[in-house]
């Protein structure tokens, strides 16, 4: 006698060998270079949130590029013993100031990874499944941001002033591009340096003692012909000077080398990025 022909399986019974499949073997997980933009991104988003419910560090710092353009750079304008290549100095100041104002809010960033880790925040980051070159990069790349939104209010002010600023949005695209990637830079650096003094006040120190020689040994306030031998060949290793020469280029539409500024901006971010996702381990012990 023949046996009865099996019954065809039904969709809810293949849905649940198909759920019990899943549960004795997980679903792989994402390979590491899929998975780090969304990881950069996630961070980066966490910083900003902190900048929407506190806009104060952006309204206070605005004052000091003010001044800077209101009274060094009208004053200047006056005295006319900077060769600014028939520029007024004003104009030629105001992509220095934009650089300057980003490079103070990305520098004393390493402060806010020491307070993270004296309030067992950055433990609790490190020991989640997210790369320690993610927590750095949405780290560095929020800092930017935050500088990108101090290079507008930076740009108005100039623009109030008189300065003849370009319009165009591809320049002014590459200008976002080379604050952020300069703000990544300097806010790694800070970061870096916060992985070996591991104290806020030693940080402090160590970022006045930085930020001022970067920014005067730059060609911020004047070209760098004017600089002895060496301190140009300082400038030549500042990344600020290079930032400094885009703006110019974008904004003023002044002879720049943009290809090399862009160039030395992307591999001092992402040496930046490398060095500080070293030592941050070191903040955790």
């Amino acid at each position: 006698m023949s046996e009865a022909p099996a019954a065809p399986r039904t969709a809810s019974a293949d849905a649940t060998a198909a759920g019990t499949a899943l549960l004795l073997s997980p679903p792989r997980p994402r390979a590491g270079w899929r998975l780090l933009p969304a990881r950069v991104v996630a961070m980066c988003a966490v910083e900003l949130q902190k900048l929407r419910h506190d806009r104060t560090e952006l309204y206070t710092r605005a004052v000091q590029p003010a001044l800077w353009l209101l009274i060094f750079g009208q004053t200047f304008t006056r005295i006319r013993a900077i060769p600014t290549g028939g520029i007024p100095y004003t104009d030629y100041l105001a992509p220095g100031i934009i650089a300057q104002s980003a490079m103070f809010i990305a520098i004393f960033y390493g402060i806010q990874i020491i307070w993270e880790r004296d309030a067992g925040i950055l433990n609790k980051l490190l020991v989640t499944p997210t790369p320690r070159s993610a927590l750095i990069t949405g780290k560095a790349f929020a800092a930017g941001v935050k500088s990108l939104v101090q290079a507008v209010v930076v740009i108005v002010i100039a623009a109030l002033l008189g300065v003849a600023l370009t319009w165009n949005p591809l320049k002014l695209l590459g200008v976002a591009a080379a604050v952020v990637l300069a703000s990544a830079f300097f806010s790694c650096l800070s970061m870096t340096i916060a992985g070996i003094v591991l104290s806020r006040d030693r940080l402090m120190g160590f970022g006045q003692a930085v930020t001022m020689p970067l920014f005067f040994a730059s060609n911020a306030l004047y070209p760098v012909s004017v600089m002895p031998g060496w301190l140009q060949a300082v400038s030549k290793v500042n990344p600020l000077s290079y930032q400094v020469d885009a703006l110019r280029g974008l904004l003023l539409g002044t002879p720049a080398h943009l290809a090399a500024d862009f160039g030395v901006l992307t591999v001092a971010a992402a040496l930046g990025i490398t060095a500080a996702s070293a030592l941050l381990g070191r903040l955790a012990r």
